[in-house]
């Protein structure tokens, strides 16, 4: 496994190592790939604007932040954000690393689908929405030379990653759709599951107990 991708430098620690083994034991390439991908795009966001973060945790938060879709760690009813959340925090706590950087590691992958809040927050927490927004909506993309996308896609493919990626999140959440309210996951299952209704947030208000 290469040390350097397009000037990026992956960490190398017993914590990492056993980190990726974890999530090449759980998840496909196609998860695999992208996770590395968004710690890659996200650590390259981060030294371009100059941002202080921790490399490992960085890297254990882009590491952890799908698992809630693969088939091992989806079998709850809670938003599959913090299924990864939750195994990040077992893993890390496991590890010997302190509470408060193990908060920034949950909050980095329990909020990476939110829009413009993590960025608000530690590099940490910001850096994993920026690596995922660019490897997954393309936010930012223009902003790298084309040999940089060359070498980390060299590294870690994305064959027809757009359809997979799509598929791994219905698959992710059909089971849960209670979960895609007020997020953008309401709209994959919009797309991809039949009959899926979404919750209407104005009907809640207007429904609930209260008389006025």
């Amino acid at each position: 496994m290469p040390t350097r991708i397009a000037d990026i430098e992956i960490p190398d620690s017993r914590l990492v190592r056993e980190a990726t083994e974890l999530v090449r034991e759980a998840t496909d390439d196609l998860i695999y790939h992208h996770s590395r991908r968004v710690y890659l795009f996200g650590a390259l966001h981060g030294r371009d604007r100059g941002l202080d973060f921790d490399p490992e945790l960085l890297y254990v938060g882009a590491l952890f932040h799908d698992l809630g879709l693969t088939e091992k760690f989806r079998a709850s009813q809670q938003r599959f954000e913090i299924d990864g959340a939750d195994e990040a925090r077992r893993f890390l706590t496991g590890h010997g690393v302190p509470a408060d950087k193990v908060q920034l590691v949950w909050e980095g992958i329990a909020l990476h689908t939110t829009p413009e809040i993590p960025h608000h927050m530690a590099p940490e927490v910001a850096l994993v929405t920026a690596g995922v927004e660019l490897d997954v909506l393309g936010i930012g993309y223009d902003e790298l030379p084309p040999a940089v996308h060359e070498a980390i896609v060299e590294a870690h493919p994305r064959p027809d990653f757009k359809r997979r990626i799509l598929r791994a999140f219905t698959d992710g959440i059909a089971h849960r759709p209670q979960t895609a309210f007020g997020n953008v996951k309401a709209d994959v299952l919009a797309h991809f599951v039949d009959g899926f209704e979404r919750t209407d947030f104005v009907q809640v208000i207007e429904g609930s107990h209260w008389p006025e």
